[in-house]
């Protein structure tokens, strides 16, 4: 069942169910919707997303609808207007829900709201999240590993806290092979824009950085076309890229929230989700990492390797 922005606007409450309690139900009766800021085909984030409710329908047998595109002045009224349609359970799908997440638990007590990538909880509302530091920390080394400059890129949309924490990983492992490496940040405030995404990597590798972390929605397309074409390494996120850009991904940082979506909605279906942080790391099924390109040495594949392994089992302090 899809949603789309102008339809949410446009629907009001009458009629609406009586929104129930996230309690055990049968499968008939259980619903569950995620709202995204972006689109449903970007090969990252918002698909995931999408493919998570996707699979949850499929193997839980729960009813579930999306709402793609929807900026953030509008998140609060997409999420109020699911709750007020009777859904169990409203994903804000990304750490930008915080704010209307939070509002929205306060509207609807008897509904659970979630926050993916999130970091807040409270009485009827969860966050699913990583221990992103960990990730961020393995791509810093095999960039540090692979780097023939010794500059680095990192590129994100907004300053919150995923992006900041795979930020701090990710420097602690360059910096863990090359002390003191200097690391670009940029910022591009959008998420999606290919052009934009393309841009600030272009403007990084023009700087001599040859290994760049673009962590995006979208504008991650547009990131790795200018790794691409300038010969340069960059890495996937969210999803195994590495089938689609085989001359320019060095490796994914596979945080998998299909699984950890669904994890989540098969606890809530019978009655067992609470408000607080689920966090998934590094060696569970939805935390691992993805295809090695195969221009990766085998010696470094081998380091990296162990150093999953020593994270994993807290052998590694960030």
């Amino acid at each position: 069942m899809k949603m789309t922005r102008r339809s949410f606007l446009a629907s009001t409450a009458i009629g609406a169910l009586a929104v129930m309690a996230p309690q055990a139900l049968q499968a008939a009766e259980f619903k569950a919707a995620i709202v995204m800021p972006g689109n449903i085909t970007d090969q990252a984030w918002n698909q995931t997303g999408f493919e998570a409710m996707n699979d949850a329908k499929e193997k839980l047998g729960i009813e579930t609808a999306y709402s793609e595109k929807v900026p953030q002045p509008d998140q609060l009224e997409a999420l109020s207007d699911y709750a007020r349609r009777g859904y169990n359970v409203v994903i804000g799908h990304g750490g930008e829900f915080v704010d209307a997440v939070e509002r929205a638990a306060q509207r609807f007590p008897d509904t659970m709201f979630v926050v993916t990538n999130g970091f807040v909880s409270g009485k009827n509302y969860a966050s699913i999240s990583f221990d992103f530091k960990h990730f961020g920390y393995v791509i810093g080394f095999l960039s540090a590993k692979m780097s023939k400059t010794g500059k680095f890129g990192y590129i994100t949309g907004q300053k919150i806290q995923v992006a900041t924490d795979l930020l701090d990983g990710y420097i602690a492992g360059i910096h863990s092979v090359t002390p003191d490496a200097p690391v670009a940040v940029a910022y591009t405030n959008d998420w999606d824009d290919i052009a934009k995404g393309k841009e600030a990597a272009l403007n990084q590798l023009n700087q001599g950085i040859d290994v760049i972390f673009p962590l995006l929605d979208n504008a991650q397309i547009g990131a790795l076309q200018a790794c691409q074409e300038k010969k340069a390494w960059g890495f996937g996120v969210w999803q195994d890229v590495y089938e689609n850009w085989k001359d320019t991904v060095l490796q994914s940082a596979v945080m998998d929230f299909r699984i950890a979506i669904v994890d989540f909605l098969r606890l809530a279906k019978e009655g067992k989700a609470e408000g607080k942080v689920y966090k998934f790391d590094i060696g569970t099924d939805a935390g691992r990492f993805g295809t090695y390109n195969p221009a990766i040495p085998k010696e470094i594949v081998e380091e990296t390797n162990a150093l999953i392994q020593k994270l994993k089992n807290g052998e590694v302090k960030i």
